[in-house]
């Protein structure tokens, strides 16, 4: 005969069990929206007619941060904020999986109006490569960067300064007059990372020491061995 107790008990685990799994389900669909979001920005800027030397760059390129949306918005105080994934490669087609990584900046100035821009950033050096991964990243502070950006007003963009440690192409929609990088930061999301790849998951461990991999990164990877 079942036990009574035995009965209840089994019936709240499963109770719990399937109150949890929608959860989980959504954390993971987060994670893995943001990174095909970062695919089809990859794919937009490095096989898109505006960004020429976005493709010359990548031909000695150590990284890539892609930030598939960055809002930008706000009158005379002005912020940033947005997420994205940063990979590094080791061989001609040997990429990492990607690493969740925030970006967010505050400044104060004449801003008026909003923007939405979609970033890729090619790293070009070591020196950029470890700016980012070893602490929180300041532009500005650390490896040159030169912004290349294409939006309202613009049919194309390049650039002749090739030799900055990172490069950024930004396709963008709206206005923000007197917004720029000058100030932003990049910094490891590690509790996403976590949620994505399992417990202990950072971006070095990611991305520099290669221990994660999850098969919904498959198709960014495969991208992005085309470079």
């Amino acid at each position: 005969m079942l036990d009574r107790r035995s009965l209840v008990a089994g019936t709240a685990a499963a109770f719990l069990a399937s109150a949890a799994a929608p959860s989980i389900a959504w954390a993971d669909a987060k994670r893995q929206s943001l990174v095909d979001q970062s695919l089809e920005t990859a794919r937009k800027i490095l096989d898109g007619k505006d960004f020429p030397d976005a493709r010359k760059v990548m031909n000695d390129a150590r990284g890539v941060m892609i930030v598939p949306e960055l809002v930008q918005g706000g009158f005379i105080i002005g912020a940033a904020g947005g997420r994205g994934v940063l990979m590094s490669r080791t061989g001609r087609s040997d990429w990492s999986y990607p690493a969740f990584y925030g970006m967010g900046s505050g400044s104060v100035g004449l801003q008026v109006g909003g923007k939405v821009s979609e970033i890729i950033f090619i790293i070009r050096t070591e020196k950029g490569l470890h700016a980012i991964i070893d602490h929180k990243f300041k532009f500005g502070a650390e490896a040159g960067v030169t912004m290349v950006a294409v939006g309202a007003g613009f049919e194309g963009a390049s650039t002749s300064a090739l030799g900055a440690d990172i490069v950024a192409f930004a396709n963008s929609n709206g206005l923000f007059a007197g917004a720029s990088l000058e100030g932003s930061y990049i910094d490891a999301d590690n509790d996403w990372n976590a949620l994505y790849y399992g417990q202990g998951a950072t971006g070095k461990a990611i991305v520099i020491d290669r221990r994660f991999s999850n098969p919904g990164a498959e198709p960014i990877r495969q991208f992005m061995a085309r470079w």
